[in-house]
């Protein structure tokens, strides 16, 4: 019996998204529940999933192509249920063709001589490859079906040439297609800096303070609560801090209003391959140190795994993007629409600078703050960089609120 996959609901405001790739090929054998494609959004990536067992029989889309929620995009056949032991019996079966050829019992050669598995032939064929252009790593150099996958995604993310008007290449020029998710991230960018009145204000924190306290309790923090103690703990807990006393930092325009909200919810940028998403701690402001390190520290492996769901990366107030992990010593950070600031943070690095009126090595940290100039006022954006620089400088101050 044909069942019918169809696009999965995506989520609200996401109307249609872009196959990037297949899991599982025509005549591939597949299990209830097994993702058998990835769809990408201008959100998040989404897996569709098998509703049956049985044998993958047609793709109704190729990768690239558009679709949208409750479109027809493959079919299972149900009468030819994947064996228990499901890829090892899919493996030893492709092994048993490779011996097939190899032993000459079945002759699969190209035009040019090259030895291929009938599995992999057939891939070849749906996707248009060169076999010839195929490095085999079976027995003999036989073509194997994981080398036409490997070299099917190779293909998929190879740059095309830009073409000329008279269909010539240019020389050293390349067109790639944006992804949905880069598009979006264009999209929201512009509208930003199109939309909001940004500024920016800078301030330096020494983080001696908080290097050594992380450094004291690190064993101890691992030991008890099962995850380090890294520095956006201690931000997060300062930008909490300063909300609350600048409670504008945290609002937005909507229309002719301001909307002051009495929950804060901490965007953090977290960067992976894809690009730039920003996961929402909600409710931060009931959170220990613990918790926050243990939830961005899931937010940050289901990022680089594109496991992030919608509500993953919604409802933020208030953004923390860390520019220091990738060495940046100083930089403007653009707002995330609606909200009305965000913290960029920089490397920590060593600098001469005067204490006490004398000269001292400290490990110092440039920190800039940018805003919506509409709703925020310079005196306000100053203050509450500064806040978070002295709670920073002085974490008893979270600690007695003051």
């Amino acid at each position: 019996m044909a069942q019918d996959v169809k696009v999965p609901a995506l989520g609200e405001s996401i109307t249609e998204a872009t196959v990037a790739r297949w899991l599982k090929q025509v005549g591939d054998s597949v299990h209830m529940d097994e993702p058998i494609a990835e769809l990408e959004t201008d959100k998040i990536n989404v897996e569709v999933n098998a509703p049956v067992a049985g044998t993958l029989t047609a793709q109704k889309a190729k990768e690239g192509d558009t679709v949208k929620p409750d479109a027809l995009i493959a079919v299972i056949d149900e009468s030819a249920k994947p064996d228990k032991k499901g890829k090892a019996k899919e493996e030893a079966d492709e092994g048993a063709e490779e011996e097939t050829v190899d032993s000459g019992a079945e002759t699969e050669t190209s035009a040019g001589g090259v030895r291929v598995s009938p599995a992999a032939r057939k891939i070849a064929k749906e996707k248009g490859l060169d076999l010839a252009a195929i490095e085999g790593s079976g027995k003999g150099g036989l073509i194997t079906k994981e080398d036409v996958v490997a070299a099917t995604s190779e293909s998929t993310e190879r740059q095309l040439v830009t073409q000329s008007e008279s269909g010539a290449a240019q020389d050293g020029v390349k067109r790639v297609k944006m992804s949905r998710l880069r598009q979006r991230i264009a999209e929201r960018l512009k509208e930003a800096q199109s939309t909001a009145a940004i500024l920016t204000t800078f301030n330096e924190i020494d983080m001696s303070v908080v290097m050594e306290t992380r450094q004291k309790y690190k064993e101890a923090f691992i030991e008890k609560y099962g995850v380090k103690l890294g520095f956006m703990s201690f931000f997060t807990q300062a930008v909490l801090a300063a909300l609350h006393k600048y409670p504008v930092m945290n609002a937005e325009i909507e229309g002719d209003e301001i909307l002051y909200k009495s929950f804060f919810n901490i965007g953090i940028a977290v960067g992976t391959d894809q690009g730039l998403v920003v996961p929402v701690i909600k409710n931060a402001e009931h959170m220990e140190y613990h918790e926050i390190e243990q939830a961005i520290g899931k937010f940050a492996e289901k990022a680089q795994a594109g496991k992030l769901a919608l509500e993953d990366l919604q409802g933020g107030t208030f953004t923390i993007s860390n520019g220091g992990t990738y060495g940046s010593l100083l930089s403007t950070p653009i707002l995330n629409p609606p909200q009305s600031g965000i913290l960029g943070l920089h490397k920590i690095e060593k600098r001469a600078v005067v204490v006490d009126d004398q000269v001292v090595i400290r490990p110092m940290m440039y920190v800039a703050l940018s805003y919506d100039h509409r709703l925020v006022d310079g005196k306000e954006a100053v203050g509450f960089l500064v806040a978070i620089k002295q709670f920073m400088e002085d974490p008893t101050r979270l600690l007695l609120n003051v």
